[in-house]
């Protein structure tokens, strides 16, 4: 969530009127919304945008200026950035605002919404293999916060165990890759926790490689947090890897690390795409796994889940007793009211769609985007890093099955199996040799130029180590369908082309960014690096 400070409006005025733009409209009152139609007797009404009005106006006119001025945003539709989930069925949508008004922290005041809650909890811990009956969790307002509760349980289950060995336990460290979304790094910078962040490479699939992660690894260890699905590459990370290595650890130092998967966006893609796949609770190290309904879950966004393997993994004295709403109640969160309604939501999928209805899904997801991928690197002009249109390993050697590919055994674009497991992503970049050929378009041009056809698709660097590297990505979802597929690579290879053709692009996008003039007003009131300090206060993670 962006930080946004208060507006000093007549700074504005002052630096639109000397906007090379905006004075040309010669307006004297910007601080003023301007355009109130909906309601007649409230046309020559004046509302302030950066102070609350001394009279409202009638909900009509309110609604129709904030409307309008939400069709400037870009279309959720075509956000191809984001991995948040932007559309439910007609009945979804119903359910969940007939029960808008419902707070989910009035436990004794909604018990039909506790008892859907805690069937939520028990059917995630049945698909992620959690021990039978013995599985705790909780729903969260996103991964973020349920990330922050399972690093509070490890930290202080490691405190615990430290005390009760009467070794220290003030200097605790959290291992994770650089590729981690900033949730994590959040965690490790709240809560005072040391972060070693694993350096990522191509060879590791520009995500944290077990091998390396386990030479990060000490007594002071909290546990290493394991993603499954980066938000780079799409990417899984090994955990079964990292298990085996942390057990070798266990039996050389007597040091028990345990694992917290990160399963933002793989928690509803592994289970369905590749039910066989080892990484959940069925890997005795994994004390406990978030992911976000808002994602893969299909739900619109305002829910993650955080599921323990069992009462163990969760201290005692990390859970509130309450008593002042009419019974005993008990809760593991970091904030208390939150709407009930995507939790509806959520078990509203779960019985409409069942474990085979979310196949499907994922399967569709996966092949759209292998289609995509391959249309990329058959252009020549883009190389693709994600690997799931890639034929997964034949041989026990390990051999991606490229020599297949050639001979014509090329597998079936609607079989997961049949290829490299990761989440339907496609993260691409120009080919060496493109670069070479034209090396004045810069790869961000595409970002701009896809923009102004309304497309919504990043460019961005990698962690550190490959910074040097950028990368476009396209995340696909339920709603991004075959369709857009061929319209997004059409409208692709028409801008990549244009600019091949013409040189004086570079001095054109010099001057154009395609920028609505809207955003001058956001960055205005935005936070400046001056702002917050000179600490060591950046990022490598990128939002999802």
């Amino acid at each position: 969530m962006a930080l946004s400070k208060h507006i000093d409006a007549e700074a504005l005025i002052e630096a639109a009127r000397k906007h090379p733009h905006h004075k040309i409209l010669e307006r004297h009152h910007r601080e003023i919304h301007e355009g109130v139609y909906a309601s007649r007797f409230d046309a020559d009404a004046e509302v302030p945008k950066y102070k609350m009005p001394q009279v409202g106006v009638s909900s009509k006119a309110a609604y129709q200026l904030i409307h309008d001025e939400m069709n400037l945003d870009g279309s959720p539709l075509l956000n191809f950035a984001s991995f948040v989930h932007t559309w439910m069925p007609e009945e979804a949508t119903k359910l969940m605002m007939e029960n808008i008004n419902k707070n989910f922290a009035d436990q004794d005041e909604y018990p039909a919404t506790q008892v859907i809650h805690t069937r939520c909890i028990s059917m995630l811990g049945d698909l992620w293999h959690a021990p039978k009956g013995q599985a705790i969790g909780t729903a969260t307002t996103g991964s973020s916060e349920a990330i922050m509760l399972g690093g509070m349980a490890l930290k202080k289950r490691w405190q615990n165990k430290r005390k009760a060995e009467g070794k220290s336990a003030e200097k605790p460290n959290i291992v994770f890759g650089a590729n981690a979304q900033v949730a994590l790094e959040k965690f490790a910078r709240y809560w005072e926790v040391e972060a070693r962040l694993v350096p990522v490479t191509e060879k590791s699939n520009y995500c944290m490689d077990p091998h390396d992660a386990i030479k990060f690894v000490d007594e002071n260890t909290i546990g290493v947090m394991v993603i499954l699905g980066s938000t780079y590459t799409g990417h899984f990370e090994p955990v079964s890897v990292m298990a085996e290595l942390l057990d070798e650890y266990q039996k050389e130092t007597g040091v028990d690390v345990p694992i917290h998967v990160d399963a933002a966006s793989g928690g509803f893609v592994a289970p369905f795409a590749y039910p066989n796949y080892k990484w959940s609770f069925d890997i005795h190290r994994v004390a406990s796994i978030n992911t976000s309904g808002h994602k893969y879950g299909l739900v619109y966004a305002g829910l993650g889940w955080i599921v323990f393997r069992n009462a163990d993994m969760l201290p005692k004295e990390l859970i509130f007793e309450l008593h002042y709403l009419g019974s005993t109640e008990y809760t593991y969160t970091l904030n208390f009211s939150r709407p009930a309604a995507p939790i509806l939501g959520q078990y509203f999928n779960f019985l409409n769609l069942g474990f085979e209805g979310y196949r499907r899904i994922v399967i569709a997801d996966l092949k759209n985007a292998r289609i995509l991928s391959n249309a990329l690197e058959l252009s020549g002009y883009y190389k693709v890093l994600s690997n799931i249109h890639i034929p997964a390993p034949k041989t026990a050697s390990g051999v991606i099955g490229v020599a297949h590919k050639a001979v014509g055994a090329v597998p079936d674009l609607e079989d997961p199996e049949s290829y490299v497991k990761g989440l339907p992503v496609v993260s691409f970049r120009f080919t060496d040799e493109f670069k070479e050929q034209y090396p004045y378009i810069q790869q961000s041009w595409i970002q701009t130029l896809l923009r102004n056809k309304g497309w919504i698709v990043p460019n961005y660097n990698l962690p550190p180590s490959l910074e040097d590297v950028e990368i476009l990505r396209i995340v696909v979802r339920e709603s991004v369908s075959g369709d857009l597929i061929e319209r997004v690579v059409a409208d692709l290879m028409e801008i990549t082309e244009a600019l091949m053709k013409n040189p004086d692009v570079p001095m054109l996008m010099a001057t154009f960014t395609g920028q609505p003039s809207l955003r001058d007003e956001a960055h205005h009131g935005r936070l400046k690096k001056e702002d917050v300090g000179s600490g060591n206060t950046h990022t490598y993670a990128r939002q999802c």
